[in-house]
């Protein structure tokens, strides 16, 4: 079957190889799709058509000559809009960022470029990257493509979009409170939160243009039409930062099984404390018991080591001390009154905000230090098993929702209002810990909405995770495209 605009990047690439299509016919398949299916989708905000056909051009004269440029060799895609690329406009959603162009490129992309690629447009995303939908005062609101009334989730939302609709080859993310997992889960497609620290962050908005330290919590990850993508992205953009690179180097084990049935598995898809809404858990329980049928044992199990709710607020601790640093003085300041103000018993969703935003530093060290108990106790737990199951989030796609301040927003789950911030629940554990976490889709609500699962896998084992996450093909656990892309 000859490969189409939403066939995977990996087979897109070995057609262009085999020069079975050329990668200017490529590149200009994705702009007529972007032409005919965006509009309504307002996932793809900056292009780059010039440099992107001349370097298309330049693609398919040296597969002519025989050359490679490595394996994404003219491989056309977009990246979200936080990622420095040289001569195109990255805003981060900003509007003080709104005509920003940077002179050079973000360590990530540069590696995606120098494997290959074609970078011909950047995807939407929120106000500096903060929030779990896609939209802001530049370019406006992204949407889904199986319901235009639901967010694309956020904040690699226009990344997980323009996958799902076929607007692009791959796609770059980044991920600190599931910005990779949340739109990977609400559009259907494949994402990976890495293990923190193997693929730079330098040359990412935020921080502001020109910062050169790592943030904790956050990291830069592959989103894709499948898991072998993931792996082929993983590959050519892990690695240390260069200057590191004199002194060590990023070898990352293989995957921990050769079949699905040998993988120890272990899941959790509920807890009293942070419930799952009906349809999503029973898409989830649908693929347990698919695996279960192709005879992988399933352990389900507490989530290890901390209760969810408390482990969410060990997060948040974190999560807050990282984002609201960033914040403009007179907010931080305001913040900082409130949370000297209010009763230690308050744990409202804006006092946490304003407590763990504007923490002391002794108060930031304690955190880290249970933070590192409990990522010593997940590598026991992963002696006993090789990858945990997850939900993403408690709901599928949610409906667009922009009202201010956003700890106040609520969510539906079994017919209940619950806070916002539960959003964040379930992607807590492997953002705290540092560990690699796959999306996978797992199938979709009777309202035909997506649902992908978390593969959570132990500490620099994110081939394992990847792995899972591929072989769950084997159950009929595959991506599947929207209606009418």
């Amino acid at each position: 079957m000859p490969p189409s605009a939403l066939s995977s990047a990996t087979d897109l690439a070995r057609a262009l190889r085999a020069r079975e299509l050329s990668c200017r016919e490529l590149l200009d398949l994705y702009l007529a799709r972007i032409d005919r299916l965006d509009p309504p989708l307002n996932a793809v905000v900056t292009l780059d058509l010039e440099g992107a056909r001349r370097r298309a051009d330049a693609a398919d004269a040296a597969l002519a000559r025989g050359e490679s440029w490595g394996p994404l060799h003219g491989l056309p895609m977009t990246i979200k809009d936080t990622f420095e690329v040289a001569g195109m406009r990255t805003t981060a959603g900003a509007p003080q960022y709104r005509e920003h162009v940077p002179r050079t490129t973000a360590v990530a992309a540069q590696r995606l470029l120098d494997a290959g690629a074609i970078v011909f447009g950047k995807t939407n995303v929120p106000l500096l990257a903060g929030d779990v939908q896609s939209y802001n005062q530049i370019f406006g609101v992204s949407n889904n493509p199986w319901n235009r009334e639901r967010t694309p989730g956020g904040s690699s939302g226009g990344a997980a979009a323009a996958l799902a609709a076929g607007l692009t080859a791959m796609e770059f993310g980044s991920d600190i409170g599931g910005s990779i997992r949340t739109p990977s889960n609400w559009c259907g497609t494949y994402g990976l939160k890495p293990s923190w620290g193997v693929i730079p962050q330098r040359g990412h908005i935020p921080g502001p243009p020109g910062t050169l330290s790592e943030p904790d919590l956050n990291v830069v990850g592959p989103m894709a039409r499948s898991a072998d993508d993931l792996d082929l992205l993983l590959g050519v953009t892990a690695g240390p930062l260069p200057e590191q690179a004199r002194g060590w180097s990023l070898a990352l084990p293989p995957p921990r099984r050769t079949r699905l049935r040998d993988y120890r598995v272990a899941a959790c898809l509920d807890h009293p404390g942070a419930p799952v809404d009906a349809e999503v858990g029973a898409v989830l329980r649908r693929t347990i018991e698919a695996l279960r049928a192709a005879g992988v044992t399933v352990e389900e199990t507490a989530l290890p080591g901390l209760d969810l709710p408390d482990l969410a607020r060990l997060y948040q601790s974190l999560l807050f001390a990282v984002v609201i640093a960033g914040f403009p003085r007179e907010v931080y300041d305001g913040l900082r009154e409130m949370a000297d103000s209010l009763p230690p018993e308050d744990e409202s969703a804006m006092t946490r905000m304003a407590r763990f935003g504007t923490a002391r530093h002794r108060d930031w060290l304690a955190a880290n230090e249970a933070r590192q108990r409990q990522r010593a106790h997940m590598a026991g737990f992963f002696e006993r098993f090789d990858v945990l199951l997850l939900p993403v989030t408690p709901v599928a796609a949610i409906p667009h929702d922009h009202s201010d301040p956003l700890a106040l927003r609520t969510i539906e789950v079994n017919g209940a209002a619950r806070s916002y911030l539960e959003l964040f629940n379930w992607i807590a554990l492997a953002t705290m810990a540092y560990l690699p976490a796959a999306i996978a889709p797992a199938g979709r609500t009777a309202a035909n909405l997506p649902v992908g699962v978390q593969i959570v896998a132990p500490y620099l084992e994110d081939r394992s995770a990847i792995d899972f996450a591929r072989r769950l093909a084997e159950v009929g656990v595959r991506f599947e495209p929207p209606p009418g892309v």
